[in-house]
């Protein structure tokens, strides 16, 4: 028998709680959780209704950086999705696909079929979700390039392909950009030849009348802008000055050296009503523009890509710590040679990226006071060095040094090859496309009057992110399993079907596997095998009839063992249970039984073809 099922078709929920129409998929659903109080576990049971808005809007995404690596990889392979456009590689004939999107090349366990089989969908058919096919891509760069000469200076895809996606990409510019040297590496500055002139608030207006133009102009429902280009230096928390949405925006218009050039494109974002995504890990969001995220009701979400060296990190420990094992080492060296490598090799650049490798495991430090104590932490140390040879094609070396039983020492060592762009991105589609999806969902707790979207800061962004932004207040989660559940089961809710708990209590009872398999309670036709000696007669009994046969004949098939053991494990039949050698009034018995019911069946074969039945 096959472990699981899969389909590709859109699904619906046959349940009095769900109500699908033209509009909207309106679900009534019942939060199950575990309150606890000193020892005292109590289980609640909280009702909640969720709307999800069904029409799928057009949908425009702009990214801060499109002429980098990750930019112009994002743009030439929708197109080549979008077209089929194929290549050539010594390997032969390569196709387009989304791999390493969550949303486009996973799938979801939706349920249980009838033969106890998990059943698997597409994660993008959970719910109505836009298609990268039809995004609407544009943006900002300091440098001036066209996205074909992007392309092919970040040499992440084949020349054949490139080839092919010149044409397409040849007419598509980006925007001006905001450059403050202050914040990148120096290293940067023979890019910045395309840039937005004036002062911060300049700066600031003239980025908002860019969303509006890019908006009008393409006919657009939506637009979500996301950061994906270099990694800024952190900026310090002033008081006065980016301490509160009125300050921050008073420090605009005063030009204060602390207002980062990715804190203005989030402020023209959120001011303008459209989502907000920090892709890089420096501090974009200090807390005015997290206050002004909260009142506007427009939703941010961050930091920095995870897609390689850190999300391993994240499955690694996790499972290290949930099986008893303690590490008490953590060593992650890094070299790459694209852009990204060559500004992170600037100090405070480093620094950015530093802190957010190292917070990955800190959640799931905390969750296990057995083997850590209060304040105990495994050395951590990441190292990232500029080797340009290397390209985009980013080495990442670990070494994780845990103790095992009787404080013996176990270490493991990965080397991981991490083609970057080709990693990032499928995130940057996977957070725009959820974050889409976030904001056409609105929840309703019972007892309270009117409907509401989910924090601004939009916390099911986690699984795609390396830090964590999350809702002032509430624990940080970078365990990988814990996130994708997180936010599978928030759109399971949405169409009124229970998280997804892994109990399969339908595989675990006797009795529930037994009823499946037991030939009475089959439909369509009726297996008995009867073992004698060294062979096996299999009869089907069948009830199917079709237009050209009035009944189809019963099958009476001899099968030796050797043959019958395919059959078995398959999970057709049962195994035989093997019998010791010696004398037995069975087979003789067994033999009475099978002449009797043999002869049984002839006469009823007969009997049927004789009265046409």
């Amino acid at each position: 028998m096959a472990s699981s099922d899969f389909f590709r078709e859109p699904f619906t929920v046959n349940s009095k709680n769900v109500v699908y129409t033209d509009d909207e998929i309106t679900s009534n659903y019942t939060y199950n959780t575990t309150r606890v109080e000193g020892t005292v576990a109590t289980p609640v049971e909280e009702k909640y209704t969720f709307k999800t808005q069904r029409k799928l809007p057009k949908l425009g995404v702009m990214i801060v950086g499109l002429g980098g690596n990750n930019g112009s990889t994002l743009v030439a392979s929708t197109i080549a999705n979008k077209h089929h456009i194929t290549w050539t590689t010594k390997e032969g004939v390569q196709e387009p696909n989304y791999f390493g999107s969550v949303t486009q090349a996973s799938t979801v366990r939706l349920g249980t079929n009838a033969n106890g089989e998990g059943v698997y969908i597409p994660f993008h058919n959970l719910l109505p979700m836009v298609s990268p096919n039809d995004l609407v891509i544009g943006g900002w760069d300091i440098s001036s390039l066209n996205m074909a000469e992007a392309m092919k200076r970040a040499q992440v895809l084949d020349h054949d392909l490139q080839r092919q996606l010149v044409p397409h990409l040849e007419k598509i510019k980006p925007l001006p950009s905001i450059y403050y040297p202050d914040f990148i590496a120096a290293n940067q500055a023979d890019r910045a030849d395309n840039l937005i002139k004036g002062t911060k608030q300049e700066n600031l207006d003239a980025v908002r009348a860019q969303i509006r133009d890019f908006k009008q102009s393409n006919g657009l429902d939506k637009v979500i802008v996301l950061w994906s280009a270099n990694t800024e230096r952190f900026s310090d928390i002033v008081e006065g000055v980016n301490d509160t949405t009125a300050n921050l925006l008073e420090s605009i218009k005063a030009g204060e050296a602390e207002v980062s050039p990715s804190t203005i494109f989030a402020v023209a974002s959120i001011l303008e009503g459209c989502s907000y995504i920090n892709g890089s890990p420096q501090n974009t969001f200090v807390p005015g523009v997290l206050d002004l995220a909260e009142e506007k009701k427009v939703f941010v979400g961050g930091d920095d890509f995870k897609s390689g060296q850190t999300k391993m990190k994240s499955v690694l420990v996790d499972f290290l710590v949930s099986a008893g094992i303690k590490p008490t080492s953590i060593v992650s060296y890094n070299h790459l040679g694209n852009n990204d490598g060559k500004n992170l090799s600037a100090p405070q650049q480093f620094r950015s990226k530093e802190i957010s490798k190292s917070n990955v495991v800190d959640d799931m430090v905390a969750s296990n006071r057995l083997l850590y104590k209060e304040n105990e932490h495994p050395d951590h140390v990441v190292v990232i060095k500029y080797v340009p040879f290397v390209g985009d094609s980013k080495r990442a070396l670990d070494e994780y040094t845990s103790k095992i039983f009787m404080n013996g020492n176990n270490t493991i060592s990965m080397h991981n090859t991490c083609e970057d762009s080709l990693l990032a991105t499928p995130l940057i589609l996977d957070l725009v496309l959820v974050c889409e999806l976030a904001e056409r969902i609105t929840i309703k707790k019972e007892g309270v009057a009117e409907y509401e979207h989910m924090h601004a800061i939009l916390s099911i962004l986690s699984y795609m992110l390396k830090a964590p932004l999350v809702p002032r207040g509430t624990p940080v989660v970078n365990a990988l399993f814990a996130q994708r559940e997180c936010m599978i089961n928030v759109f399971r809710a949405c169409v009124g079907l229970p998280a997804e708990s892994h109990m399969l209590l339908e595989n675990r009872l006797a009795s529930e596997i037994n009823a499946r398999h037991d030939p009475q309670k089959r439909f369509i036709f009726f297996r008995h095998v009867y073992r004698f000696r060294h062979f096996q007669i299999h009869i089907d009994l069948s009830s199917r009839r079709n237009s050209n046969t009035m009944a189809a004949p019963a099958k009476m098939r001899l099968r030796s063992e050797k043959h019958l053991s395919n059959i078995t494990k398959r999970g057709l039949v049962s195994q035989p249970e093997k019998k010791e050698k010696g004398y037995s009034i069975g087979p003789i018995l067994m033999g009475f039984f099978l002449f009797v019911l043999v002869g049984s069946s002839v006469i009823q074969i007969l009997r049927t073809a004789q009265l046409g039945l």
